[in-house]
């Protein structure tokens, strides 16, 4: 599974203004509303489902990355969306270090398959560290289009 199966391009954000572990989820969940690929009335009640996976575990993977994830009967397809903080927000990562990077992944219960394969393709993808430092400094939705594109069509892009 490549990003450009997944990653809705409208919703990422090449910096949040959030700082906090609810704040950056809510952040990008509401980017994916605005993009129109989960709908207003769902959204809280995502953010809901995406917390309460959290408190099961951080899904803060160190390294500074994240990937905060639900399945929620509201989406017909995975959906996802990546978002980038300069400062890095506390996620209670298992490194405990801060997160910069987050990819936020939405899918319906009943694709169980689609849900790990979007989850092997990202955490294969930020084993690269030239990759991982190439999106935390990405200034521009776009420059990070163009990386998550340079590895779905490379695989790793050092």
């Amino acid at each position: 599974m490549k990003f450009s199966d997944f990653v809705a391009v409208d919703a990422i954000r090449s910096y949040v203004d959030a700082s906090t572990k609810e704040g950056v989820i809510r952040e990008m969940a509401t980017a994916l509303v605005d993009a129109g690929r989960i709908s207003q009335a769902d959204l809280e009640g995502i953010v809901r489902a995406i917390m309460k996976r959290e408190d099961l575990g951080s899904t803060g993977i160190g390294r500074g990355v994240a990937v905060p994830h639900t399945k929620h009967p509201s989406v017909d397809r995975l959906v996802g969306t990546v978002a980038v903080s300069q400062e890095g927000i506390n996620f209670d990562s298992l490194d405990g270090d801060p997160v910069q990077l987050f990819f936020l992944l939405v899918s319906p219960p009943d694709r169980p398959g689609d849900h790990l394969r979007a989850l092997e393709n990202i955490s294969r993808q930020l084993r690269d560290e030239a990759f991982c430092k190439q999106l935390k400094a990405a200034k521009t939705p776009v420059d990070i289009q163009h990386l998550l594109e340079k590895a779905d069509d490379h695989g790793m892009v050092s």
